[in-house]
């Protein structure tokens, strides 16, 4: 809307720009965290993916590391643009009324970032296509405590009560006993089972994965 003074035209000064930087922040942070499970999921004790050749890069020292460092340079990047919000509020928050030429500094990153971002989506749109997931053994031992809430299920099935059931596969596990209940096949919607993956690509603007 029309600002009728001058004073209201100045105050305005940062605030559009801290409301961008917020909007850039709130899209860095998706993909950093993004960035970060792929990164904490590719490594050996999780194994659950693996990425070709050229979206990684050898170790320095380690001739078998393959290093996921285009994620790691997004999560980076994504952080860098987080601090963005931070860095206008400290600029901007103790001018008084009127016009200062603090204001110029907050420019220039804000257009840096808008350019950064775009790189970034676009490397990320190219590499998260190229992920190779990996088919994961629920029987191995290491994932048997997946399945106590299964096994806590069976109890108040036959009757305890979750206190009980609780308590019960608790003391299975801290003395060795326990067993996991690897038999269940879950129908509810957001289950292992039924993740929802149709619902959640029907959800984009032309339903397919594609935003």
């Amino acid at each position: 809307a029309l600002k009728y003074n001058v004073v209201a035209a100045q105050l305005t000064r940062g605030k559009n720009e801290r409301r961008i930087a917020a909007a850039l922040s709130n899209v860095a942070n998706t993909l950093s965290r993004f960035a970060m499970d792929l990164c904490l999921y590719k490594s050996q004790n999780f194994g659950f993916i693996s990425f070709p050749d050229e979206l990684t890069t050898g170790s320095s020292i380690m001739p078998h590391k393959k290093n996921p460092d285009v994620f790691e340079l997004i999560r980076g990047k994504c952080n860098k643009i987080q601090a963005l919000q931070t860095e206008m509020l400290l600029i901007t928050n103790n001018l008084p009324s009127g016009y200062h030429r603090d204001f110029q500094l907050i420019k220039e990153n804000v257009i840096a970032s808008f350019i950064e971002l775009n790189d970034i989506l676009e490397i990320f749109n190219y590499s998260i296509k190229k992920i190779i997931v990996k088919d994961i053994d629920l029987n191995d031992e290491k994932y048997q405590y997946l399945f106590t809430v299964d096994n806590i299920n069976n109890l108040v099935v036959d009757g305890a009560s979750f206190r009980e059931a609780y308590k019960t596969i608790g003391e299975q596990v801290e003395n060795g006993t326990y067993v996991p209940d690897t038999s269940k096949h879950h129908t509810h919607i957001g289950s292992i089972h039924n993740l929802g993956l149709e619902q959640i690509r029907n959800k984009f603007p032309d339903g397919t994965n594609k935003c």
